[in-house]
């Protein structure tokens, strides 16, 4: 699975949540946790010095 894969699964997973919990999370919850998806992907490339493309190959390894 690459880094555009997991993205998608984390975007169709945060769909369903909001079709569960539509009355009780809001778009802004949603954006915040996809926010701290993206801060995770640059601590690691912060962290391990690695490209984007690096990560992905090794994400793809899994």
């Amino acid at each position: 699975m690459n880094l555009d894969q997991l993205e998608g699964k984390f975007k169709e997973n945060k769909g369903k949540l909001k079709q569960k919990y539509a009355e009780h999370i809001s778009d802004d919850d949603l954006q915040y946790s996809e926010g701290k998806f993206e801060e995770m992907l640059g601590k690691l490339q912060a962290k391990t010095g690695k490209t984007k493309e690096e990560l992905e190959k090794e994400i793809n390894n899994f």
